[in-house]
């Protein structure tokens, strides 16, 4: 299934006249609606808002991903919005949102529309790609710019290769090391953004990384315990619970699943200065928050969000 088979031109409209959250989220949701996919359209909007209140899905950088995986669609699909000039959407970065990809997903659907979401989500990291989008002049034109993007990068692959996909990676004593799981509430696109992300600061960094997705199609990528062993450092960029009991006598730098999208950069860095909690020990015993490391705070994790993670582990 390509991007264009969820992505149609009437559900493209590139010039959306809404100037708040609310309002942009009500707008798109409606061409779901004119194009048969809701049976009901106040019961979508309700769960678009609902997924809004657990954490913005302004993921920052122009783009906002609104999403809801719920029994008001019938069928999955995707409708995009452009606001040249920028709205106020909580975005990760504070700045405005000019790109907009809802996605209304179904309770209950197979996994192929999972996997291609999944790749809209990784293009989007594209500055080239984002800017093409940002420029196109018609919805036609929108359309042609991500077929030729989606053919370019994902053709003849199921999924794209990086040296961190392999299983049972052999990595040499000296090769830098880190592991990494990502998810967010939904598994939808958080999940997949900040795989893509925290794959990229890797191969910028000249690190060998392999990440573990928990999407709604289930854990991918699944990390071994012989993966686990030879890591340096783990990443958690979550907002369920990923299973961090494994990651034994490992440090665990663990933050949202939008912090790993925002700052994947400076997380990959943290994990080779060896920052990080030693959370779990052979024993299971958890470290004292003492021992925890004082110089920054994007490895840190609150202990609401701790619950928040418990919480949401039930909800895809």
């Amino acid at each position: 299934m390509k991007i264009s088979d969820l992505l149609i031109k009437d559900r493209i409209n590139l010039d959306v006249q809404s100037t708040d959250k609310t309002g942009i989220i009500r707008e798109l949701a409606k061409l779901h609606e004119k194009t048969g996919v809701l049976n009901d359209y106040e019961g979508y909007v309700k769960a678009l808002m609902t997924r809004e209140e657990q954490s913005s899905t302004g993921i920052g950088e122009g783009i906002a991903i609104p999403h809801a995986k719920t029994e008001f669609v019938k069928e999955p699909a995707l409708a995009m919005g452009r606001k040249k000039e920028g709205i106020e959407y909580d975005s990760l970065d504070g700045e405005p949102a000019t790109l907009f990809f809802m996605i209304a997903a179904p309770d209950g659907a197979n996994n192929t529309h999972i996997e291609t979401l999944a790749r809209l989500s990784q293009l989007l990291l594209d500055d080239d790609f984002k800017a093409a989008l940002e420029n196109a002049a018609t919805a036609d034109e929108v359309l042609d710019i991500i077929n030729k993007t989606e053919a370019e990068k994902f053709s003849g692959e199921e999924k794209k290769e990086t040296p961190a996909k392999a299983e049972n990676a052999e990595v040499s004593g000296d090769t830098p090391y880190i592991i990494a799981a990502t998810a967010c509430p939904t598994g939808i696109a958080h999940t997949y953004m900040a795989q893509e992300a925290l794959e990229q600061a890797a191969k910028k960094a000249g690190v060998t990384i392999k990440v573990e997705t928990h999407g709604q199609i289930g854990v991918e990528n699944e990390l071994t315990p012989e993966e686990i062993a030879n890591a340096k450092a783990v990443i958690i960029a979550a907002d369920k619970d990923v299973q961090p009991q494994r990651f034994v006598n490992k440090k665990i730098i663990d933050v949202s699943v939008g912090q790993g999208i925002k700052n994947a950069d400076e997380l990959v860095a943290q994990a080779l200065r060896g920052e990080g909690v030693v959370k779990y020990h052979s024993d299971d015993a958890v470290v004292e928050a003492s021992e925890a490391p004082q110089s920054s705070n994007v490895g840190k994790s609150s202990i609401g969000r701790e619950i928040y993670k418990h919480l949401m582990n039930g909800v895809s």
